[in-house]
């Protein structure tokens, strides 16, 4: 079956700006042709600074065609219209980190419509992971998703989305954060030196927390994803008592021992009186490539059974799974996609829109 033109429009209006509206919709397809199974097009960015921004978009147009039967070769150009913005000032050197600033009670940025943290009692359950796809998967389904990386000491937000750059600031202290995937990104990772450790005590972590969610420029978003640190320490506290939380997801693996730091993360949103909006099981399983059998190696059945028990939802259970690991370290994460995985945060996503969580 050959590939047409309106097969290629259709395809590129499912790769969405921060704003949540198409290529196709903002107008900036040009030059589109097909001859036999080769596609041509160009992406034309209103001026040379937003082009720059957007090589992983570019690249998405081209997976999502390239994905269509009857392609055999897609050539996708970037360019830009108009002359370039003006430089603006760095953001604040970023004295981000200093001690916080007297609130007199919860608030949350202008615009914001909600704030879910997503938090774990351990570390190494696929928080982020599943932080990062989750607003990947809730923008493509219309929706003006942030992402906050709140994971101070390990921030790995910026690799799994494909974002290696210093945000703006038009004064040297409003911010202005980053966007991938359709994302609006924020991370201590973009302000600090690759591979440099953020040795911090907690008054300089509440600090830069407070910093993040309220001299960032967010924008009109539908929904802020919070990616907290495993545990229960000091951000977590600031967080659930300085920010109108409107509730909790909690990670964990289906293992006796993540589960034990699991019910510690539910007993401290319940004292702290934010809402756990449901639970996700990662790591579920394992499905053989070879043989197609499946293994619980971390065991079975464990987050739905404790979800029962605390008489919350059960969001979704994710199996582990080599392509999610190798789209996170390559910058694009899996549910940008459209494989099985990509479906299966779409069904979480989907379910905490219907849920009105998101």
């Amino acid at each position: 079956m050959s590939v047409t033109k309106a097969d290629v429009t259709a395809a590129l209006e499912r790769i969405n700006l921060p704003d949540g509206r198409s290529l196709v919709a903002h107008d900036f397809l040009r030059a589109l042709t097909v001859e036999g199974g080769v596609v041509r097009f160009v992406i034309e960015a209103p001026d040379p600074d937003t082009a720059r921004s957007m090589g992983p978009l570019r690249d998405a147009a081209e997976k999502v065609v390239s994905e269509l039967a009857g392609v055999t070769q897609v050539s996708v150009a970037l360019t830009a219209h108009g002359p370039a913005q003006k430089p603006s000032t760095p953001p604040p050197s970023l004295k981000i980190g200093g001690h916080p600033k007297p609130q007199e009670g919860p608030s949350k940025p202008s615009g914001v419509q909600r704030i879910v943290a997503i938090g774990s009692g351990k570390g190494g359950v696929g928080k982020s992971t599943i932080s990062t796809n989750l607003a990947v998967a809730l923008a493509r389904q219309g929706r003006k998703v942030g992402l906050l990386d709140a994971d101070i000491y390990g921030p790995s937000i910026p690799r799994m989305m494909g974002v290696n750059k210093r945000p703006a600031s038009p004064d040297g202290k409003t911010i202005i954060p980053l966007h991938a995937h359709g994302v609006t990104l924020m991370s201590i990772g973009f302000m600090m030196e690759e591979g440099k450790a953020t040795i911090w005590r907690g008054p300089m972590l509440m600090g830069a927390l407070q910093q993040m969610l309220g001299q960032v420029e967010w924008g009109e978003l539908d929904v802020l994803l919070v990616d907290l640190p495993p545990g229960t320490g000091d951000v977590q506290l600031t967080l659930c008592t300085k920010s109108e939380l409107s509730g909790a997801i909690v990670v964990s693996t289906p293992q006796d021992v993540a589960l034990i730091d699991a019910r510690k993360a539910l007993d401290m949103f319940a004292t702290l009186k934010t809402p756990v909006l449901g639970l996700i099981e990662n790591m579920s399983m394992f499905v053989c490539p070879d043989c197609g059998s499946e293994h619980q190696i971390f065991g079975q059945g464990g987050v739905a059974a404790e979800a029962d028990k605390m008489g919350v939802p059960l969001l979704g259970t994710l199996p582990i799974d080599l392509e999610t690991r190798l789209a996170g370290d390559g910058g694009t994460p899996v549910a940008a996609g459209d494989g099985a995985m990509a479906q299966a945060y779409a069904r979480i996503a989907e379910g905490l829109i219907k849920g009105g969580m998101a």
